[in-house]
């Protein structure tokens, strides 16, 4: 699928967006398959914040202790996503959201931080049906969530 047939339709979702629970949009595919360069190309056409979801809170939690950063995790990302107003924003690099020892589920998490604003983000996954999965089987970080609520491109 080409970048611009994608940020085309990421544009149409969120002229209808409102209405939903959860203004969250996933573009999922593997690793290395042009995620970052969609979101980035959009974030230039639309001047829409694009937010490296991993060095931002790494930064927030690297002085807290890990209970705390998995107490916080959500308060300290919802604090980064306001400094950006109530104008969608793009997150890339979202891994950190899967580090075990955070014991966040990072599907839900995203939902519920996108009541209030649009949020598109990268996944690295696949969508089979009305799941989506993150990383490989047998990989540490491997998740598979169930989609209620959520639009998700699939760039497979």
């Amino acid at each position: 699928m080409a970048s611009e047939t994608i940020i085309n339709r990421i544009l149409d979702y969120l002229e209808h967006i409102e209405d939903l629970t959860y203004k969250l949009i996933i573009i999922a595919a593997p690793s290395g398959s042009g995620k970052t360069a969609i979101i980035q190309d959009l974030s230039k056409t639309k001047n829409y914040p694009l937010i490296n979801v991993n060095l931002q809170l790494a930064d927030r939690l690297k002085d807290l202790s890990k209970t705390q950063r998995s107490l916080r995790v959500d308060q300290i990302l919802g604090e980064i996503l306001a400094e950006h107003g109530n104008t969608p924003v793009l997150l890339d690099n979202i891994e950190i959201l899967f580090d075990f020892n955070l014991k966040i589920n990072p599907l839900s998490l995203l939902q519920k931080l996108s009541r209030n604003r649009p949020i598109i983000t990268t996944w690295n996954g696949v969508v089979d049906g009305n799941r989506l999965s993150y990383a490989q089987r047998g990989h540490a970080e491997y998740g598979n969530y169930d989609l209620d609520d959520t639009i998700v491109i699939s760039m497979e």
